[in-house]
């Protein structure tokens, strides 16, 4: 929800937007002026982000399931159970929800890798770059190519193969 599908689903909803006032005036629209501001939509797709956290939270709580957050494992115990932090939790049902981050590599293996960001890191750009390059060819830097693009960044998508994916 924060890095991901619903953040990313706003930004291309706001290309989809510049799309629409680049073609207004094939359609007989004066749209002279029109200006995107970065700040707006970012401040906009961060406060929809926090509401449907807590709507999420809220349902979570309503549903009387506990969350622990911390380092854990399956025990060998007879009981579904976990160790978290040290700290035994047995249930009917349990879900572990690992999660994923992004890694960059070390400088010394691509040098001005550390001047990156990862696709996580789109998302606390602080304002529109004027030029982008993003390396890859899978669904999210296409979409993050196109979104980028769109809204007025000159944007190049590296790519290892001929096609993407």
């Amino acid at each position: 929800v924060n890095v991901g599908c619903v953040p990313k689903k706003v930004m291309w909803n706001a290309a989809v937007h510049a799309e629409f006032v680049h073609d207004h005036a094939d359609y007989g629209f004066e749209t002279p002026g029109v200006k995107f501001n970065w700040r707006t939509i970012k401040e906009k797709r961060d406060a929809y982000v926090r509401r449907l956290n807590e709507i999420y939270e809220n349902n979570v709580k309503k549903a009387h399931i506990d969350i622990i957050r911390g380092y854990g494992k399956f025990t060998a115990d007879p009981e579904p159970t976990i160790e978290v932090d040290g700290k035994k939790y047995t249930a009917p049902h349990i879900l572990i929800a690992t999660g994923g981050r992004p890694a960059v590599p070390p400088d010394s293996e691509i040098p001005g890798a550390s001047l990156g960001i990862t696709s996580d890191g789109f998302f606390d750009l602080e304002e529109l770059p004027r030029r982008s390059v993003i390396v890859g060819a899978g669904y999210i830097a296409v979409e993050i190519a196109g979104i980028l693009s769109t809204l007025g960044s000159k944007s190049s998508l590296l790519i290892r193969r001929d096609k993407v994916v």
